[in-house]
């Protein structure tokens, strides 16, 4: 599946059943230089649009919401220990964190790269 996006900026990439969550390039160039992150606990069951984590920058304090229902499998020990992370490599390095999909039909609704950009061009 190619990636997916959220309205509030966060980007998921499914393989399988498992989700790998971060913030856009658009959301970290808004926020700026990221310096914290607070990410899920492990093993922990959230509902699609619930706050998973913080990100915090020089400029702003923004939720990380959970684009879709699930288990958080796994966290970024890296961009916890070099949150810049978030900022250099947004789309790669700088994920937060890995989500068990347990509602598959809620990817319908996310964003595809097309919408998304739209999405940004507006604001």
């Amino acid at each position: 599946m190619a990636v997916r996006y959220t309205e509030d900026h966060e980007w998921l990439n499914v393989e399988g059943d498992i989700a790998t969550v971060g913030i856009t390039h658009h959301a970290q160039d808004a926020l700026g230089d990221v310096v914290f992150v607070d990410l899920p606990e492990i093993g922990r069951s959230y509902a699609q649009k619930d706050i998973a984590g913080v990100v915090e920058s020089v400029k702003a304090a923004a939720d990380v919401y959970m684009p879709v229902s699930g288990e958080v499998t796994e966290v970024n020990e890296a961009l916890r220990a070099d949150p810049a992370l978030a900022n250099s490599d947004p789309l790669g390095a700088g994920w937060f964190f890995r989500v068990r999909v347990s509602d598959p039909s809620q990817l319908d609704a996310l964003l595809d790269e097309a919408a998304y950009g739209q999405l940004t061009a507006k604001g």
